[in-house]
């Protein structure tokens, strides 16, 4: 399909912007946050957002904590890690999102402000998400949720994290996930795909810019080799949580998170892959501008629903494009 009118809408908005390869860290940051107030949409209420803090490896992380409307005891639960290339985005710039997800779904979200790249550097994003996840497992019944329908979800790189997590909490036996929701997730150290040659450049993300963020989050290339940064190198794709795998058309990470979805299915991971026709990377987040954002949170929403209705079982599987 041809680029959405929404989408070229946006992308003319911020053209003639900075390069983010030629932003500071901070100038990245702020940048973000910018995008998401104008183009983000009007948040949710739900019955509360709290404050708080989990023990993590290298010191207190700081989570959100989101109750839906209408919220009773024993809530599902989603652990969600935000997206921003491992070194920007915030418990702020995705507020929006784990609002709609609440709401949506009808679960307790747990927002994490993981550290980021260059402060900190791999593996400490992914140490953190690990962290936040077990405590939250391990706490569940004092954040009101049940631990037997627990799920872990992102975007971008956010959706690289849940992954990752996925993967280790199935190696260490635990904790016990019923869903992973993975948006448009960074998947591969590799930029050689059809689509981040095909989107390059002129579509929000630029093949630049990954390259960047990457340089940025691993201590040196051989990192790019460890599941915990390229979830798609793990060996084994089995005994996994069922997925919702989005993407969207004129994105470079588009062919890497369908390649995620392709190795989980054939190990017999149920999965629901879906790539947005006409959409550029960071749709969810710009949802106030962009329809299909809107509608890409209510799938979300729905998967999750659906995980946490049987938490050991009834995830359709299929492919929808």
């Amino acid at each position: 399909m041809p680029l959405d009118p929404q989408a070229q809408a946006l992308i003319a908005s911020v053209a003639g912007g900075k390069p983010v390869e030629q932003m500071t860290p901070q100038e990245m940051r702020d940048a973000l946050e910018e995008r998401v107030r104008l183009t983000g949409g009007a948040p949710e209420p739900v019955d509360q957002v709290v404050p708080g803090v989990v023990p993590g490896p290298a010191g207190p992380i700081v989570v959100r904590i989101y109750t839906p409307k209408g919220g009773q005891a024993a809530l599902p639960g989603l652990v969600y890690l935000h997206g921003g290339g491992w070194a920007r985005g915030s418990l702020q710039t995705h507020d929006i999102v784990c609002r709609s997800l609440a709401n949506g779904a009808g679960c307790v979200v747990v927002s994490v402000d993981y550290r980021m790249a260059p402060e900190h550097r791999f593996p400490a994003a992914f140490e953190d998400s690990l962290a936040a996840t077990r405590w939250v497992a391990e706490h569940a019944a004092e954040l009101g949720i049940d631990p037997r329908r627990l799920a872990v979800g992102g975007d971008s790189a956010g959706g690289n994290l849940a992954a990752a997590v996925a993967l280790a909490a199935r190696d260490a036996g635990g904790p016990s996930l019923v869903h992973q929701l993975l948006i448009y997730p960074v998947t591969d150290y590799n930029f050689d795909t059809r689509s981040y040659a095909d989107n390059a450049e002129g579509y929000m993300l630029t093949r630049a810019a990954m390259q960047h963020y990457w340089r940025l989050y691993l201590r040196d290339g051989s990192d790019g080799a460890d599941f915990r940064a390229s979830p798609l190198r793990a060996r084994d794709f089995g005994n996994l949580p069922p997925a919702l795998v989005i993407t969207a058309e004129f994105d470079p990470l588009r062919d890497e998170g369908r390649a995620y979805a392709d190795r989980l299915r054939e190990a017999g991971t149920p999965v629901l892959y879906r790539e947005y026709p006409g959409m550029v990377h960071g749709f969810v987040t710009s949802a106030g501008v962009l329809d299909a954002g809107k509608q890409a949170v209510r799938e979300a929403a729905a998967a999750l629903k659906d995980a946490f209705r049987v938490p050991s079982s009834g995830f359709r599987v299929g492919v929808l494009s």
